[in-house]
């Protein structure tokens, strides 16, 4: 039964780390019709996260490098960690349109976080370069120093959207005075 479920879990890191790794290549690098990052950082400003080109940098290392590690089983509950915050952001971007993806919801982000998260806290299986290492990058006290770490840094970026999204609704609010 051990086998069955240490390949059920290299198929879910594989799948969910090659989507993941896919999307940060678009934002970092521009492949697959992606934006490359001055194109995110563009996005990401319009999307309320100031500045825009670590928050770009941020977003694709989290799914880029995440996306690798995780479908590697290489540093698992950083990854996952990782993955799980970048995620989160995505989700304050879609959670005014619901939950389903079809109306442009947060369905697809919340479920690339929670997979991801699902992995970090689980560890990746007999099939994984962790495995090979001894698990010296998957132990007990990283899943939750890395969770930690990744909640603490995605309330912060969160919190600084929100309140950069409430100014700017304010200032449109607000009529101009001629100078």
């Amino acid at each position: 039964m051990g086998r069955r479920k240490d390949l059920g879990l290299l198929a879910v890191r594989l799948g969910t780390g090659g989507v993941l790794a896919v999307h940060g290549a678009q934002k970092l690098l521009g492949w697959f019709g992606g934006g490359g990052i001055g194109g995110t950082a563009k996005v990401m400003e319009s999307l309320g996260f100031r500045p825009g080109t670590p928050s770009a940098i941020a977003s694709g290392a989290a799914e880029l490098g995440g996306g690798i590690l995780l479908a590697l089983g290489l540093a698992t509950p950083a990854a996952g960690a990782a993955v799980a915050g970048g995620m989160s952001g995505a989700v304050s971007v879609h959670r005014p349109a619901g939950f389903f993806a079809t109306a442009g919801g947060y369905e697809y982000p919340a479920y690339l976080g929670f997979v991801s998260a699902v992995i970090g806290v689980t560890g990746p299986g007999r099939y994984s370069l962790d495995r090979l290492l001894g698990y010296r990058l998957d132990r007990p006290r990283l899943v939750l120093l890395s969770f930690a770490l990744s909640a603490a840094a995605t309330s912060v970026v969160v919190a600084r959207r929100e309140t950069a999204l409430a100014a700017q609704q304010q200032e449109h609010k607000e009529p101009h005075m001629p100078s």
